[in-house]
């Protein structure tokens, strides 16, 4: 196939992959195409849970048409039995794919080369490395944890054009259109976990669930930053604490148990200002997503201090990937920019 085609297939694997985003911890959300004759007979992307992986999916549902095929996938094939299934390497000598496309490669050292090695050795052709910068902002939640042992974390910030995020009391319900909350939600179905601080609760009540027709099964678990329960929280069990170590004292959890969100490869936070400041002050945010109202507030709260000693230091440190209008409001998406 041409440099085209295996752009235009691995194009299709990783829009499949985000099907699991947020969905797939402890494992990473992984899309697969199996093309032959160049048709798709086989796609899959990696299940809630982890299992059954793409891979495993594309070759369930491609059958027989498999042999001589070309698999797309956005990551390294496993090489790692497990009890919870066969390894996708495994699978696809098995099936007799002719070929196989990887766009990354996997950290995890039970696999890290040895799922290519495998496949070459079986005599099947391997070609990685296209779309390997998508592949890496698609698994951002895995790759995070396995490079840093935490969630990759997006920053939501809803401002007024003169920068406030909050009226002065802290009421910030609502700064934003229609669209913009709906993009909200959209958000928060690719993200395992959502967290806000005890003013943000207080003051606003926040549900932060997800009210999109069709995605209200995608609502994250809900996380508190605070010293204490706060005033008002009637339904304690249905929120819980994190494992994110952001500074001490903040160790209120309610009820539940926390081994679902100590596995948490996405985490979104909401607010409000002093949680912010303190994710950046922590360099803990990875992504931020800026909705910018055109409204002006006045005497409206904004950032506390997030410890940056000199302006000089500001520069530099975020990437814009993606600007569009919603509504009347403005998104803008950074990244962080930093060094590998």
């Amino acid at each position: 196939m041409s440099g085209a085609d295996d752009a235009r297939w691995m194009a299709a694997a990783l829009a499949l992959a985000e099907r699991g985003r947020g969905r797939t911890a402890p494992n990473p959300n992984v899309g697969c195409v199996i093309v032959k004759s160049g048709r798709v007979v086989g796609r899959g992307w990696t299940q809630p849970g982890g299992r059954p992986h793409a891979e495993a999916m594309a070759l369930a549902q491609a059958g027989a048409e498999s042999r001589g095929a070309t698999c797309y996938t956005t990551l390294e094939p496993c090489a790692h039995r497990s009890e919870r299934g066969p390894a996708c390497t495994d699978l696809l000598i098995e099936a007799g794919v002719a070929r196989v496309v990887v766009a990354l490669g996997d950290p995890d050292p039970r696999t890290d080369g040895e799922g290519m090695a495998r496949l070459r050795a079986a005599g099947i052709e391997v070609a990685s490395g296209f779309g390997a910068d998508q592949a890496r902002r698609s698994m951002a939640g895995f790759l995070t944890r396995r490079a840093l042992g935490r969630p990759h974390v997006t920053l939501k910030l809803a401002l007024s054009l003169d920068g406030a995020l909050a009226m002065a009391d802290g009421r910030s319900r609502w700064i934003t259109g229609d669209e913009a909350r709906a993009h909200t939600h959209l958000e928060r179905a690719r993200h395992d976990a959502i967290l806000v601080g005890r003013g943000t609760f207080e003051a606003d009540t926040p549900r932060l669930d997800v009210r999109l027709p069709g995605l209200e099964d995608r609502s994250p678990h809900r996380l508190l930053l605070s010293s204490h329960q706060p005033k008002g929280m009637h339904d304690a069990n249905s929120w819980c604490g994190s494992d994110l170590d952001l500074y001490s004292g903040w160790a209120w959890v309610g009820q539940r148990a926390l081994s679902a969100v100590s596995v948490s490869d996405y985490l979104m936070v909401e607010g409000g200002a002093h949680t912010a400041a303190s994710f950046l002050a922590a360099d803990l945010v990875d992504r931020l997503l800026l909705y910018r109202a055109p409204i002006l507030v006045g005497d409206g709260r904004t950032l506390p201090d997030i410890g940056l000693a000199d302006l000089a230091d500001a520069h530099r440190r975020w990437t814009l990937i993606d600007s569009r209008q919603l509504g009347s409001d403005r998104l803008e998406v950074y990244e962080r920019a930093r060094k590998d």
